[in-house]
């Protein structure tokens, strides 16, 4: 085994949603273990923010990813707010890199993005119609992120191969 990794997905979404799992996919290919959170529950909690019970995520995530740092390395994955819950996990547990795609460097009065200064790879689509390209630039610059900008819209269904490349792309590097 060369490491584990877990694939969060974005708001609305679910563990089966195409982009996860074509990441599922190329992590088992190159020997890496992984799992895919089912955050479906706390995604419906419309009474707590317009983007559900996003610290119960925040806290779901951390708990998965100190079980699963504990045996090796880990490598953290989502998509849209299961990017920006990767990120900031990240700060609190051990990770040997991070892989985001259409990650959301602001949303409304939550903290900016933040992420460990790890390897990390980003895939954002130029048309992305929540999240504009020059943000996620802007905040990819500094850390010298790999970062594959794409001729697509925020939910990125015309790029699920390239995810899984540029997914597969960060494992073997690491």
């Amino acid at each position: 085994m060369r490491g584990h990794c877990i694939l969060s997905h974005g708001f609305e979404s679910g563990p089966d949603a195409t982009k996860v799992a074509a990441l599922a996919e190329s992590a088992e290919r190159l020997g890496w273990t992984h799992e895919r959170p089912d955050y479906t529950d706390l995604d419906a909690k419309r009474e707590i923010t317009e983007l559900g019970d996003v610290p119960a995520r925040l806290q779901r995530l951390l708990a998965l990813a100190q079980t699963a740092a504990a045996r090796g390395p880990l490598v953290l994955a989502g998509s849209s707010l299961g990017a920006y819950i990767s990120g900031l996990v990240s700060l609190q547990v051990p990770v040997a890199g991070l892989f985001l795609m259409a990650p959301p460097i602001r949303m409304g009065e939550a903290p900016e993005l933040d992420a460990a200064l790890v390897p990390t790879s980003i895939l954002h689509g130029w048309n992305d119609e929540l999240i504009p390209a020059q943000q996620v630039v802007d905040w990819a610059h500094p850390r010298r992120a790999r970062l594959l900008l794409v001729d697509d819209t925020h939910r990125l269904s015309a790029h699920v191969a390239a995810s899984a490349d540029a997914f597969a792309h960060l494992l073997r590097s690491l």
